[in-house]
């Protein structure tokens, strides 16, 4: 199976985008995750830019907040329909709202396997804090509902909402690594969705804990045959990275962290 590694958009939307096409593709990297330019003309350039750079695309959908349902419903449908329109080789969707009901989420659920299913473009929805998938036995409850249902394994998430690592909730982990289809490779922890540096010794065991919970990922696509799988290092800019008082700098360089997690799954998972 192959495995294609992915960079975020997120963090570098200030970088100019050719230039920033052109380092991944240097340092090793497959693709990139990014929100589609909404301007057709836009979006058409960008993935120019990135075939000619020799990379693949994973688009975000991430834009719809909207409190009034009706109105959070309608956007949602249109800017999926926007993306998916462009083929990436999947969406990563933020989905719903954490304080929508089970049903209304469950209604946005719905019109993303309708919108993937009609535009043969996989959507995979992140288990994200503030969407539908917050925490990890609200998210196993979707997936009985819903048996097509698909995800992208952020676990870190569910970890900070948790103030743990998940070790009483192995039954919900364990659901969603069956239905996980692409990852996010940030390690999180008890307090926060990302450790500060995982490159540090006091945080081996949270790095060996996700390392695991990947492996596990891969080896479910390995059993079923899948011809590749996608993982993006998703290590992101302050404030997830922890800053200095007053001066704000940065603990740790974004850059330098999601190249690191690259360096080591690549050498776990892609020898």
């Amino acid at each position: 199976m192959e495995i294609k590694f992915y960079s975020p958009q997120w963090g570098y939307e200030h970088e100019e985008f050719e230039h920033y096409c052109a380092r991944l593709t240097a340092a090793g990297f497959n693709g990139m995750e990014l929100n589609l330019a909404e301007d057709p003309d836009d979006a058409k350039k960008q993935i120019e830019l990135l075939a000619a750079n020799g990379l693949d695309y994973v688009a975000q959908h991430s834009g719809t907040r909207m409190a009034d349902f009706e109105t959070h419903r309608a956007h949602y449908r249109a800017s999926l329909e926007r993306i998916a329109a462009f083929k990436p080789r999947l969406i990563n969707s933020h989905t719903g709202r954490d304080w929508f009901t089970f049903e209304q989420n469950l209604e946005l659920i719905d019109i993303a396997a309708e919108i993937g299913e009609a535009f043969n473009v996989p959507v995979v929805h992140e288990t994200h804090r503030g969407r539908f998938p917050f925490s990890a036995a609200l998210t196993r409850r979707y997936l009985e509902q819903r048996p097509g249902l698909r995800l992208t394994a952020d676990f870190s998430h569910w970890c900070c909402v948790s103030e743990s690592f998940l070790q009483d909730q192995k039954a919900s982990v364990d659901a969603a690594i069956e239905r996980a289809d692409h990852i996010h490779a940030r390690i999180g922890h008890d307090q926060g969705p990302q450790v500060n540096d995982p490159r540090a010794p006091e945080w081996r065991e949270a790095v060996d804990l996700y390392l695991g919970w990947w492996d596990q990922i891969i080896a479910a696509h390995d059993e079923k045959g899948s011809s590749a799988f996608t993982i993006t290092t998703e290590f992101g800019p302050p404030p997830y990275t922890p800053v200095i008082p007053h001066t704000q700098e940065p603990v740790s360089d974004q850059w330098e962290l999601n190249l690191h997690m690259l360096d080591v799954l690549k050498k776990r998972m892609a020898p």
